[in-house]
């Protein structure tokens, strides 16, 4: 026999999680996730940075919100989530000037090596700070999410892939795992799945686009001072940040992947080392641990949450690309509204008041349509 909930949530990363949280005190939600444990893909892959200068114009509004949310819930936390780390770009005046935005200020080269001693003079000419930026406690804020979910009542199922979902009278029928679902509302916030989950259900696909990018721990000879920014390239050739006594790198590549459990290629944490050995006196040795995620994104590369225009209830919570965690909370927020009013025909958008970003948002693509 089905179980009956109000919303089915297809995902348990941090998409999934924080809309399981911002919707069960109000309806009754489960969340089903095809892996043995949450948060197992992209969302334990993190960079743990969130940045307000980075991305576009609706993601960095979208971020401004998140961490006005999560510096709320905070205060009601035995440890903070967020803990402030500056976020330094550097490169060519050009390359700088382009990704700069307003929540950046230019900053000298000698203002630059003063705020990280380890960069190599001579190898930029140009950089901006982020003071506004802060590193995030991934592992945290995912456990709050669960632990907020289901004490209000959401029920959270691990190993149970969806292998079909069909549109049944005013509702979803969903097979997942072993156990079979009956909803009202299915959210689609199956990552770099996305597309595949739609074609299970019979709806059209996005041709939301998976990407890889892959990270490492690496030891130093030359440890970063404690506050150190997290510093990376204009031109999105690397970036790096202190670690504790170990430094956290990456080549910020964007190759295109499917679906995957992705994992680092043979020599591509090796040549970063090399690169950054050379515009750094970091000293880079040994690789503790590496890693690949995948960061899915629509084509032009603004998330997507909305209802489907053509397939009704079904919601879609995906294409975040590198931003999921630093958006997260402000689109659990739009998407728990949108849900609850039961806007299922794409036409627009009911924002709660506090939601102050939503004029900026509503030139976006926030409903689906063909």
């Amino acid at each position: 026999m089905a179980a009956h909930y109000d919303v089915l949530i297809v995902g348990g990363g941090i998409a999934g999680l924080s809309l399981a949280s911002a919707l069960a005190a109000s309806c009754s939600v489960a969340l089903v996730e095809a892996e043995q444990e949450l948060a197992y893909h992209t969302s334990s892959r993190s960079a743990r940075q969130l940045i307000p200068s980075y991305g576009p114009a609706v993601v960095q509004q979208l971020t401004a919100r998140t961490l006005e949310l999560m510096a709320a819930r905070d205060a009601e936390l035995p440890r903070p989530v967020l803990s402030p780390r500056s976020f330094m770009l550097i490169g060519t005046e050009e390359a700088v000037r382009a990704e700069a935005s307003g929540h950046m200020s230019p900053i000298s080269v000698a203002e630059a090596l003063e705020l990280c001693p380890a960069l190599v003079p001579d190898t930029f000419s140009a950089a901006g700070l982020d003071t506004g930026s802060f590193g995030c406690d991934a592992p945290l804020l995912l456990a709050d999410h669960r632990e907020r979910a289901e004490a209000a009542g959401a029920d959270i199922i691990t190993g149970a892939r969806v292998h079909s979902a069909q549109r049944l009278g005013s509702g979803w029928e969903i097979g997942a795992g072993q156990e079979a679902f009956q909803s009202g509302v299915m959210v689609n916030a199956a990552g770099a799945w996305a597309d595949e989950l739609a074609v299970i259900s019979g709806v059209e696909k996005l041709g939301l686009q998976p990407y890889r990018r892959t990270a490492a721990i690496v030891g130093v000879e030359r440890p970063l001072p404690e506050h150190s920014p997290m510093v990376a390239a204009a031109d999105n050739t690397f970036y790096f940040r202190r670690e504790g006594t170990d430094v956290l790198v990456s080549p910020s590549e964007t190759v295109p992947s499917g679906p995957e459990d992705a994992r680092p290629r043979p020599g591509d944490v090796e040549r970063l080392i090399a690169k950054l050995n050379q515009v750094t006196t970091l000293g880079i040795g040994q690789i503790r641990s590496a890693w690949t995620g995948l960061r899915t994104e629509a084509a032009d590369g603004v998330p997507v949450a909305g209802f489907d225009a053509e397939a009704r209830g079904f919601y879609w919570l995906a294409g975040q690309g590198g931003y999921g965690f630093q958006t997260s909370a402000a689109m659990a927020e739009l998407a728990a509204a949108q849900i609850l009013a039961g806007q299922g025909s794409g036409t627009g958008v009911d924002y709660s008041p506090a939601f102050r970003t939503a004029e900026a948002l509503a030139a976006t693509r926030w409903s689906i349509r063909r």
